[in-house]
């Protein structure tokens, strides 16, 4: 039997395992007219999410402050997806970044503000993170009932590709904490006019958690993986010149200052997420 430890809805409870494990428990009507304490019949769960780590569960918590438990449940769906079918192993992060832009999307498509992902398109380079986005759509459709763009794969992809690593013990790593990448950051945003307001906060908060794995992801970094070719962000950069302008200053200072082994894929991300924060328009001359 499972043990009720705190009920999201009538189909969602958090529920604790042997050894002080918790886990998320989905299923129809498992918790209906239940309470902490009460028990749940195991053959009734139809998806059990496992939180392994601390950070797992503040990740929970962190995401149902502002985000609906059918998106939560739905986010670590997918995760789960990734994790065991196509074994990617990522960062704990993805949680709140991958819940935050679904729930975003899913309300811009809700209210006609929809906008087709101008990321570029690296399926050869990530075919496995591909595969998991294409499938995400399928369950996104499933669970909540709405059908994401075609080219919302390319912004899924974009999230695993992003948090690529593994969440292990922390290692010696002579390498500037978040924080100071973080200040460096918003100085040169500071600089060219972009401060944290009530439009772009969503996006602003987005870019910051960003940073605030950055260290993760240059402490676990693959040296054998493939990295994102030049071109694309060059190319991005025609079709967003503001957007690469700034993201290619705030690299080289992080790459001048703080860490000259950066690697030129956090230029891409960069301005991808810079692009979304001042909402640039394409260039009229742009691919």
């Amino acid at each position: 039997m499972l043990k009720i430890a705190q009920v999201f809805n009538n189909n969602v409870a958090l529920v604790d395992l042997d050894n002080h494990r918790q886990a998320v428990a989905k299923g129809k009507g498992i918790a209906f007219q239940k309470q902490r304490g009460d028990s749940i019949v195991p053959q009734q769960v139809e998806k059990l999410f496992y939180l392994e780590t601390e950070t797992s569960r503040k990740n929970l918590y962190f995401l149902l402050k502002d985000i609906p438990i059918d998106v939560v449940t739905t986010t670590y769906e997918i995760i789960d997806i990734a994790q065991r079918k196509y074994h990617l192993s990522v960062l704990d992060y993805i949680y709140i970044t991958l819940g935050d832009h679904l729930y975003g999307a899913y309300q811009r498509l809700r209210d006609g503000d929809y906008v087709d992902s101008m990321v570029p398109d690296f399926h050869t380079q990530y075919p496995a993170e591909y595969a998991v986005a294409r499938e995400a759509l399928t369950v996104i459709e499933h669970d909540l009932g709405v059908r994401f763009p075609d080219s919302e794969v390319k912004n899924i992809a974009l999230h695993f590709i992003n948090a690529t690593g593994q969440s292990a013990a922390e290692q010696p790593f002579d390498a500037p904490s978040s924080a100071t990448i973080s200040r460096l950051v918003q100085t040169v945003l500071h600089r060219h006019g972009i401060l944290r307001s009530t439009s772009n906060s969503n996006y602003y908060d987005r870019f910051m958690i960003h940073l605030q794995y950055l260290i993760d992801r240059l402490q676990r970094a693959d040296q054998a993986a493939v990295t994102i070719t030049p071109t694309v962000a060059m190319e991005l950069g025609e079709t967003y010149p503001r957007s690469y302008a700034i993201a290619s200053e705030i690299f080289n200072e992080i790459k001048d200052n703080l860490y000259p082994e950066l690697s030129a894929d956090e230029r891409l991300y960069f301005i991808i997420h810079i692009q979304r924060l001042i909402n640039e328009a394409p260039a009229a001359d742009g691919h």
